[in-house]
């Protein structure tokens, strides 16, 4: 088992949920941040590609295991858009008082406007490497059904919780608890998955 696992993300709102996530294992998670790691390029087309790609990125930097997340809203009416861009699917802010959130929200409220079809998801994969060359990589996939809004609802979160209802609680994502979101989201269902996965390892 994994004493020490670096996060590969400078995403705040996903690193609280991954370290809660993983708080009942007796791993050490360190955010990359700590180790001064370089922003990693993200080229590719696909979550999971760009999600492998940042975890062997951490590793060679802090020599350790390394875990990300790439994750992104699909949108059935905009053919799976924002997708991989959906932390950028915006221009990026330059400006410090302009948050970049709400910049993609307003923007996306703006493209589905006219839209009746709001039928949308959440994906997200998780990749582990146990170091930067690994050549069986560690992979969980979870996906979290639901609808977009036409206003905002709810003040907790990030991205575009404020937007996303949930087809089960009849709720937004900025509406629920950390600790029921953590259960029945995207990344709550990849991380439960990868848990498992490290647990028949562990077993081995």
């Amino acid at each position: 088992m994994f004493k020490k696992i670096v996060i590969a993300t400078g995403n705040k709102g996903k690193l609280r949920e991954i370290q809660h996530i993983l708080s009942p294992l007796e791993i050490e998670v360190i955010p990359q941040s700590e180790f001064n790691v370089p922003e990693c390029a993200e080229p590719f087309c696909t979550f999971i590609e760009n999600a492998l790609a940042k975890a062997r990125h951490a590793s060679k930097h802090t020599g350790l295991p390394a875990l990300a997340d790439d994750s992104g809203l699909c949108v059935d009416a905009l053919q799976g858009a924002p997708g991989v861009r959906s932390a950028r699917y915006a221009d990026k802010v330059s400006d410090l008082n302009t948050n970049q959130d709400d910049r993609n929200n307003q923007k996306l409220l703006q493209v589905m406007a006219n839209e009746t079809n709001r039928h949308a998801h959440f994906y997200c994969v998780i990749v582990l490497v146990r170091h930067e060359h690994d050549p069986e990589p560690i992979i969980a996939e979870g996906l979290w059904a639901g609808e977009i809004l036409s206003e905002y609802r709810g003040d907790d979160g990030f991205g575009y919780d404020p937007l996303f209802l949930d087809d089960k609680t009849g709720k937004t994502v900025a509406e629920l608890s950390l600790d029921i979101k953590s259960r029945i989201s995207h990344r709550g269902h990849a991380m439960a998955k990868l848990l498992q996965k490290l647990e028949k390892l562990s077993n081995e």
